[in-house]
């Protein structure tokens, strides 16, 4: 089987990693396609997955517009080169509409209800749309829920051992403890008009850690000039490792509160945004959730109170693990099917 699989986050490089060399194991063939976001061409090349640019995008709702015909016809170029048999991505409305062109099936995974704009230019064009159980909204006869959480693609622990040789990179001793801050841009199109930790509150939680703890911090944007000595300097495939042994994440990203759900690392996400996933990892008592910096500090104070904290959050975590299923061996069942 041919498979073309377009990604738009680094996030997305882990989803379909695991998929992708297990499968190639098999004998199929993929073409990968990625937009230039962070660290996502970095990711694919230390994974040894070759891949072809689709470039930057753009900002704002014309800009994205304009770069989704821009990228459709890139990216139906390579696909009649390729001759894939089916289409694989994240909510990409480019792959599902290429899909459409070559009138070949376009399998999707999404988990974030509010990316409602993206939803509307894949969902009429794909055939199977994957959501975990927690997924607010109902999608149709497209929709099927399975019993897990996107990150479970790639840190189940069939695929994922922190490495402890992470402190010497970070330059720690070992077991030191540390914090990891994370700041995003807020210039995706589902943050458009939404926030997270202001100015301020950033500067207080510095303050109260620094005495105690080493901080990093990882940002999309650009930092202040007083937390550019913070800033995090590792390879991009090592995040994971520095998750899992970090004493508390602090942060703006979903995508890495989940990541330290998945691993039992203590995680507060400070954004207007929400999603059934992180309510659901809430509830279960993995991560804590605020839609704006009120309360934030107060949170800190009170879990780095707590007696073995890492403990108490490692047996939430594996309690969780426990019930879920493994997303990759899902994934390959269900395209073993479709090859029948």
């Amino acid at each position: 089987m041919k498979i073309f699989i377009d990604i738009g986050h680094p996030a997305h490089v882990h989803y379909f990693r695991n998929f992708i060399k297990l499968m190639m194991a098999k004998g199929h063939q993929f073409f990968i396609s990625s937009r230039e976001k962070e660290c996502t061409a970095e990711l694919l090349e230390s994974y040894g997955l070759p891949f072809y640019s689709r470039g930057k995008g753009r900002n704002g709702i014309v800009g994205k517009l304009m770069y989704m015909l821009k990228a459709d016809r890139m990216l139906y170029r390579k696909a009649k080169q390729f001759k894939p048999d089916v289409f694989l991505s994240f909510v990409s409305p480019y792959a599902a509409q290429v899909a459409w062109f070559m009138k070949k099936p376009h399998i999707t995974f999404d988990d974030t209800e509010h990316a409602n704009l993206a939803r509307k230019f894949y969902q009429p064009f794909t055939k199977t749309i994957f959501t975990p159980y927690c997924f607010k909204k109902e999608l149709g006869s497209q929709q099927v829920r399975f019993n897990g959480f996107m990150e479970l693609c790639y840190l189940h622990p069939t695929y994922f051992k922190p490495d402890p040789s992470i402190y010497s990179i970070l330059n720690l001793a070992p077991g030191e403890e540390f914090v990891l801050l994370r700041f995003v841009s807020f210039k995706a199109n589902h943050d458009i008009g939404q926030s997270g930790l202001d100015l301020e509150t950033k500067k207080k939680i510095i303050e109260r850690l620094k005495g105690k703890y080493r901080i990093f911090i990882s940002s999309e944007g650009k930092m202040p000039e007083e937390m550019l000595p913070y800033k995090i300097n590792i390879p991009a495939n090592r995040m994971h490792d520095v998750l899992a042994f970090a004493t508390l994440f602090i942060g703006e990203g979903a995508t890495m509160a989940s990541e330290c759900a998945m691993m039992g690392t203590p995680a507060i996400y400070v954004n207007t945004l929400d999603a059934g996933t992180l309510q659901e990892q809430e509830k279960l008592g993995l991560i804590y959730g605020f839609r704006n910096s009120s309360g934030v500090l107060q949170k800190i104070e009170e879990l780095l109170s707590l007696p073995n904290l890492k403990i108490e959050f490692g047996k939430r975590s594996a309690d969780m693990r426990k019930k879920m299923v493994d997303p990759t061996a899902m994934l390959i069942n269900y395209f073993g099917k479709l090859n029948q």
